[in-house]
């Protein structure tokens, strides 16, 4: 299978969990990367851990500040004069019910999952026309293709970025772009603990699936090679993957099955 060794890749996200754990094995490769996040004191550390610090920078970035998209863009390009890959990881997800959820939490889950991942790619989608390549890489959820209680937001959010990005694959194949959908079940990362509740005040506490889900290297790895192999959507978990198809061929039974899991 092909190595990524001197590619560069952009990751969001990358200051825990897969984003992280994503840039630990692509240092490995020899990948040249870029770290975002918004905070720098972490990407800094999980610079300082990668294979090859040298090869890796830092920009950090907030999904909310939409009209800052086009100028990171311009610095992110101007490090190694090119991007290969951008990898849109970054978001945040909810734990609340709809009928006691403030309005506003809606509005955060579209602004930063949705429309930040949007405003981010459309920044960069003209010098990936312009070079005539260019791999969209972008962390969904298996909630963005089946729902859960207590995630509405979260799974409207992520069934938005499915709309748009089978799109961008349609219209822009024709111009060497790829575009890759990474659908994660349940993984060890802090996304529950972070989770905002009904009147957007984080969660900060943890999951009983979250906490028995796949290890983020091991995630990882198995999102390299989806990602090597230019997948154009691909789910990575455990038994939560049956969702998939029980939502496919049987959506009653999968309704069944969610309300008698734990969800919380």
């Amino acid at each position: 299978m092909m190595r990524y060794e001197n590619s560069v890749i952009w990751i969001t996200g990358a200051s825990s969990g897969i984003g992280e754990a994503l840039a630990y094995a692509l240092s490995r490769e020899g990948s040249r990367i870029i770290l975002s996040a918004r905070r720098s004191a972490e990407l800094d550390r999980v610079r300082n851990n990668c294979a090859h610090p040298g090869k890796v920078q830092i920009l950090p970035l907030d999904l909310e500040n939409h009209d800052q998209m086009t100028q990171l863009t311009g610095t992110a390009w101007s490090f190694f004069n090119g991007i290969d890959i951008l990898v849109n990881n970054a978001g945040i997800s909810q734990r609340s019910l709809i009928v006691e959820t403030d309005f506003a939490v809606y509005r955060r889950m579209m602004e930063v999952n949705y429309l930040g991942t949007v405003a981010l790619t459309k920044a960069l989608l003209p010098r990936f026309i312009t070079a005539g390549n260019g791999h969209f890489v972008t962390v969904t959820s298996l909630m963005g293709r089946f729902g859960s209680p207590y995630r509405s937001g979260y799974c409207a959010a992520k069934h938005a970025l499915h709309g748009f990005f089978d799109v961008l694959r349609m219209e822009h194949e024709k111009d060497g772009i790829d575009v890759t959908l990474i659908c994660p079940g349940f993984v060890q990362t802090h996304v529950a603990r972070n989770a905002i509740t009904a009147d957007g005040s984080p969660q900060m506490t943890n999951d009983d699936a979250t906490a028995r889900g796949l290890t983020p290297e091991a995630f990882a790895q198995r999102m390299l090679r989806a990602m090597k192999r230019k997948k154009f959507e691909v789910y990575i978990g455990r038994g939560e993957v049956k969702g998939i198809y029980l939502k496919r061929f049987f959506p009653k039974l999968l309704h069944r099955v969610v309300l008698r899991s734990q969800v919380v």
